[in-house]
């Protein structure tokens, strides 16, 4: 019959256990191959964006060379732009000896925030020499206003030599 006896839990060993583990899920997600994702859906590449205000109308400008404007979808819900797609390759690399290669093909997911008063009904897209341009309307009350500073005006300025 085995001898069952009395261990002592030592809390101190616990807490570095869970920190071992807590540093090993931060050490392996900072080292994880570009364009994987923690959900497990590989994407391949980012496009880049800008987003800016212009003429009324909030303005998202996203990088796409080399992808039909077919293989791209654009979703607004919850305050968010969502664009994703997919580059598809045009030659087979089998094929080919390649030396070196930059092009990046697959798919890609980009989700940017939009200001609150974003006339979401009213969205436009428009896709030239690669860049894909949405232009999202705003709600006048989302515009940015100048506010005038009382007192500016009534102070005389001293100059100096007085």
């Amino acid at each position: 019959m085995a001898q069952m006896g009395i261990t002592r839990r030592d809390p101190f060993w616990q807490d570095m256990l869970d920190f071992r583990n807590s540093f090993d899920n931060i050490f392996s997600r900072f080292f994880q191959p570009l364009g994987a994702s923690e959900t497990g859906r590989d994407v391949s590449w980012m496009p880049a964006i800008e987003c800016y205000v212009k003429d009324r109308n909030y303005h998202v400008r996203v990088g796409l060379p080399g992808v039909d404007p077919k293989d791209v979808n654009l979703q607004v819900h919850n305050g968010q732009l969502t664009i994703s797609g997919e580059r598809k390759e045009s030659q087979k690399t089998e094929d080919n000896n390649y030396f070196y290669q930059e092009f990046h093909y697959g798919g890609f997911q980009r989700t940017i925030p939009l200001p609150e008063g974003v006339k979401a009904d009213q969205v436009e897209a428009d896709y030239k020499n690669g860049v894909l341009e949405v232009k999202l309307p705003l709600a006048e009350a989302a515009l940015p206003r100048r506010i005038p500073i009382k007192g500016a005006e009534e102070r005389p300025s001293k100059s100096l030599a007085a």
